[in-house]
Parts: C-alpha cells; sequence; structure tokens
C-alpha cells in the first residue's frame, strides 16, 4: 500500500518500535506522549529470544547486549525445603545458542528513544489523550485532554497500555503486585550474575534478583530486586516502614542482604500493579491496539515487552502486505492472534502457581515441577515456554 499518515500513541517499547518499522518502510509517523519528557517506568525487565529477533531487525541488538547481562538460567527455589523448584536453562533450546538479556527499562528506553530522535520521527509531548473519533473516509483524529485534536490519519496505533483511553476497559486487576527497585549489582554476592533467580514461600511470598546491566549514564553493573506483595497490602506495608519489610525479607533470602542495605528510603521501591486483560477486538476502523494495549497479564519473565516487539513488527508487515488499511489492520492481528492467545491462556494458568493464597498448589510445585523438568523432553519444553518461542511466532514473522 502507499505510505500512510500515522499516529503512534505511546513511547514505551511497542511505541517506539513500531514508529522504527513503520518510519523506515516509507510512513509518515507521528508519536505522541503525555509525559513533558518522555521517560520509562519501572525496574527491569528480560528480553527473550522473540523480542531480541525485533531488535535485531532494527539493527539495535549490538546496543542492548552492549548494555544489558547475559542471562542463561532461571533458578527458583522453595524457602521451607530449599528443594528447586525452577531450573530452565537456555541451552536446553539447542542450536543456535539463545540466551536472555536482562536490561534496565531505563536502558531499553534509551536505545529505543535515541533511534528514533536520530531518524527524526517527530515526538509530541505533553499530549494526554482521552479518546479518538472517525471522520470523513474512516480516517480517524486523536482528542487531548486539552481540547486540542490531531490528525486526521489514515492509522492511529494504540501503544498506551493496560489503562489506555482508546479502548473499552476490560479484563481484570490481579490481586497481586510487586514492589521493585533498581540497584547496584553487589561488588560480593552469593547471587548468580548470569541467571534470574527466584525465592518462593508457599505462592504468597516470591522474591527475585534479576541481573540487568548498565543504566544511562551508570558503568556500575545493576540488579533488579523484585518482592511480591497484594495491592491492598502496599499502604500497611508502607506504614510499618522498611525496617520491618527488610525483616520479613531477610528470612526468606540471606543472600539478598546486600542488596537491601542499598534501600533508605521507600521511594527507592516501585509498586507494580498487574491485569489480566485481552480485548476481542484489538483492530477498528484506522486504529490497531498493540501490546498491553491489546493484551497484558502478570509479568512472565518480560514476556509483555516481548510481545509488544512482536506486535510491532506483524504491523509492518501487515502494513507491506495489505492493500489497504483495514486489510493491513486484519493481516496484523492475524499474524499475532494464535500466539496471544496461547500466552494468555498460559499466563492465566502458571500465574496462581507463582502467586495466589492456594496451599495445595505450590505444594504440587514443589513437590513435582523440580524433579520432572530434569526428564526429557521437559527442559526443551521449558525454555521454549519461558523464552516465548512455543506457537512458533518468529516463524509466523519470517524472523530468525
Amino acid at each position: 500500500m502507499q505510505s500512510a499518515d500515522i499516529a503512534i500513541a505511546g513511547c514505551g517499547p511497542a511505541g517506539l518500535a513500531a514508529a522504527l518499522l513503520l518510519h523506515r518502510d516509507g510512513h509518515r509517523v507521528r508519536l505522541y506522549e503525555r509525559f513533558e519528557t518522555p521517560r520509562p517506568i519501572g525496574s527491569g525487565l528480560l528480553i527473550q529470544p522473540t523480542g531480541l529477533a525485533v531488535l535485531e531487525k532494527l539493527g539495535l541488538d549490538a546496543a542492548l547486549k552492549a548494555h544489558g547481562a547475559h542471562v542463561a538460567r532461571l533458578i527458583g527455589k522453595a524457602v521451607r525445603s530449599g528443594a528447586t523448584v525452577l531450573d530452565v536453562r537456555y541451552s536446553a533450546l539447542g542450536s543456535p545458542p539463545r540466551a536472555g538479556i536482562g536490561i534496565h527499562r531505563a536502558a531499553l528506553f534509551a536505545i529505543l528513544h535515541d533511534a528514533v530522535l536520530a531518524e527524526a520521527i517527530p515526538v509530541h509531548t505533553a499530549c494526554a489523550i482521552t479518546g479518538s473519533e472517525t471522520g470523513e473516509g474512516g480516517r480517524r483524529t486523536l482528542l487531548l485532554a486539552d481540547g486540542r485534536r490531531e490528525g486526521p490519519f489514515d492509522l492511529i496505533v494504540d501503544a498506551l497500555g493496560t489503562r489506555t483511553p482508546l479502548a473499552p476497559p476490560t479484563g481484570r486487576t490481579l490481586e497481586y503486585g510487586a514492589l521493585w527497585a533498581s540497584l547496584d549489582w553487589p561488588d560480593v554476592s552469593e547471587l548468580n550474575p548470569h541467571a534470574l533467580e527466584q525465592r518462593y514461600r508457599a505462592a504468597s511470598i516470591m522474591a527475585g534478583v534479576l541481573p540487568i546491566g548498565t543504566a544511562p549514564h551508570d558503568a556500575r553493573a545493576k540488579a533488579a530486586l523484585f518482592w511480591s506483595i497484594k495491592g491492598a497490602d502496599v499502604a500497611g506495608w508502607r506504614a510499618a516502614g522498611l525496617e520491618a519489610w527488610k525483616a520479613q525479607v531477610l528470612p526468606v533470602w540471606p543472600a539478598v542482604e546486600p542488596l537491601l542495605e542499598q534501600i533508605t528510603d521507600t521511594d527507592q521501591l516501585i509498586f507494580a500493579r498487574y491485569a489480566h486483560r485481552t480485548l476481542k477486538t484489538p483492530g477498528e476502523a484506522g486504529m490497531i491496539h498493540i501490546g498491553d494495549a491489546w493484551h497484558s497479564a502478570s509479568p512472565q519473565l518480560g514476556q509483555g515487552a516481548n510481545m509488544a516487539l512482536l506486535d510491532a513488527y506483524a504491523l509492518a508487515l501487515g502494513l507491506r502486505e495489505g492493500s489497504d488499511v483495514a486489510d493491513a489492520i486484519a493481516g496484523a492481528i492475524a499474524y499475532r492472534r494464535f500466539h496471544v492467545w496461547l500466552y494468555q491462556v498460559l499466563t492465566a494458568f502458571f500465574t496462581p502457581v507463582y502467586q495466589s493464597d492456594s496451599r495445595l498448589t505450590p505444594f504440587i510445585r514443589d513437590r513435582l515441577v523440580g524433579p520432572v523438568s530434569k526428564i526429557w523432553p521437559a527442559p526443551g519444553i521449558q525454555a521454549a515456554l519461558v523464552s516465548g518461542l512455543v506457537g512458533a511466532p518468529l516463524g509466523r514473522l519470517g524472523l530468525r
């Protein structure tokens, strides 16, 4: 199809990647962001082979690897028994060798945002989007909180995340969220610098440490520390104070003490709330929803960001192959629908296994998952699950 006028709402990984892909295909792209200065939110995430394949197409994989941490393994242990509940090695995926890349969200944002600025893609800031409306010929206009109207556009790409105002509310907020902090990797530590490690007490307590490489303008290696907590308990956590919380964390995982010592203010910890939602109709006249605006779930090893990158690439393919905007939207959704459905189902199934008040589920998990994971073909299946490769999403998109 011919070059289109495209508005992308949101400067997260999905929006920035989509802007680069569509701009390079010759479309007239504008990015809209509600902040005065675009910035990332959160601590760290794990780029899987799926997301890396898209970043390779963008020519940004070298920068990602330079700032990120090589993660070869995922290790989870039960606190009470000491049993290994989760042991996933990327080497089980066979050849070519694959790995995860732990990355600071600020570093991933900087890599993508700098590329957008280098290609002179317009970024409009301080634009709080409240909705859109369809006009003549199916073209859409963005509506802003201050009364301004932007457009019309041939296509609006909604990358505004779970609480997007461009889509009807759906799904449910999950009871458990997590506290996150980005900290310096300790000079002396028992923690594995090439593994995502987790500790579980039943399913109501989960602690984790992910190596995330370096942040922008800081050459020291970082770690992302996370701690599961119910959204309803956050106010009580703040009222009790840091020392009470640290006294709860240390018996669960004594090795994280060097990280806890760096936390002197509750403002260093960000509470992340999660929702499980899937739009039944991710595409409509002149608009497509991608990333968390289409599908969101509990943070299963960074799948959200990786799925969003795949969505952006699918949209680029849809526009390359479609005869018009409607055809392009339908094509992009067709590329992604099965993989999105599959991982939404898997996430809904596995979330209670690691974050819930259930007693029976973690009892079975601790006694079954660890031993079974060592028996062929379980190692390869587990590695494919956590890396996002189940359902062959790369093959569908023609990615390596």
